[in-house]
């Protein structure tokens, strides 16, 4: 009953901001690096921070550094979502709050050049989250299957957090599919929704690798993590600046160039990324060599389609 009630705020919540966002034009407008073509109400993500900011209350105030950590950046990411901000002051804000999730997921205590690793990893995870949001159902799909993997660890193999967060944030990501895993979505999560829900798991990912010191769990990660960054080798190559807007990502060639439907990709990209947990917990006892076979096969397949197809991308 707990958890209904909780489903009938977030979805009442979810339909009282778009008809906000409407009021007050808060679109995103396609232009020639989108994946869509109609204008489409953005920052439909925002309930992802409403349905934590309700953990929060009902949790009676627990994890408040990350709570801390997530309200900062989803504010800056929401008025971005409005009035585009520069990238730079954008990017500062990420790594500043990124300090107080790594203080509650104890990360202060590797040595500092790790730490320092960590951060330029987890902002470049941030804002790779953000590209996932041009394709219909690509943020809600790959999303709950990353969370709903997080909740099978949590449940069955070693708990790490409180269920009740990860029950909260399946909701929201439920009542954001309702509106964006269409032919033509209602919504997009816009910048708030994006990256909330990437510091949301980075926390959780961040707890589950501090509590077994087993960092082959990155491999629930695996699948958009491997398109992203050897998408950014493949910028750097063509000499083109990372940090603007483009469509060069592999689901984003394979929506648009090969004309596959945006919602085939989107649960292309979450049923392969499950298939490969499903390897994980099979090949448990050799996490480390199982992550790097996954990592060399993605590369792989990310290179032979690339390398085939690219020349459709104008």
């Amino acid at each position: 009953m707990k958890y209904f009630l909780l489903l009938f705020l977030l979805f009442g919540f979810q339909l009282a901001y778009l008809r906000i966002a409407g009021h007050f034009n808060i679109v995103d407008k396609p232009n020639e690096r989108s994946s869509h073509k109609l204008k489409t109400l953005r920052g439909g993500g925002i309930v992802f921070y409403i349905g934590v900011l309700l953990f929060f209350i009902i949790s009676k105030f627990q994890y408040p550094w990350f709570f801390f950590g997530l309200t900062l950046i989803s504010i800056i990411s929401f008025a971005d979502d409005i009035k585009q901000l520069s990238p730079k002051l954008r990017m500062a804000i990420q790594f500043f709050t990124l300090l107080p999730m790594f203080y509650q997921c104890e990360v202060f205590s590797m040595p500092w050049f790790l730490i320092i690793i960590a951060l330029i990893v987890c902002v470049g995870i941030l804002n790779a989250f953000n590209f996932m949001d041009g394709i219909n159902g690509m943020t809600g799909a790959y999303s709950l299957t990353v969370i709903g993997v997080l909740w099978y660890i949590n449940n069955y193999i070693v708990q790490f957090v409180d269920s009740q967060l990860i029950y909260i944030v399946i909701l929201s990501l439920l009542v954001f599919s309702f509106f964006n895993f269409r032919t033509k979505a209602k919504c997009f999560a816009g910048d708030v929704g994006a990256v909330s829900i990437s510091f949301i798991i980075l926390f959780l990912l961040g707890l589950l690798i501090f509590k077994t010191q087993d960092f082959s769990y990155i491999v629930i990660l695996a699948v958009y993590g491997v398109d992203t960054v050897l998408t950014i080798v493949h910028r750097i190559m063509l000499k083109e600046n990372i940090f603007d807007p483009h469509r060069k990502h592999l689901f984003q060639l394979l929506a648009n160039e090969l004309k596959i439907p945006h919602l085939i990709v989107s649960l292309f990209y979450a049923l392969v990324q499950l298939v490969l947990f499903v390897g994980l917990l099979i090949f448990k006892n050799y996490g480390y060599a199982y992550l790097t076979v996954v990592v060399v096969i993605i590369s792989i397949v990310y290179r032979v389609v690339k390398r085939k197809y690219f020349y459709l991308h104008k």
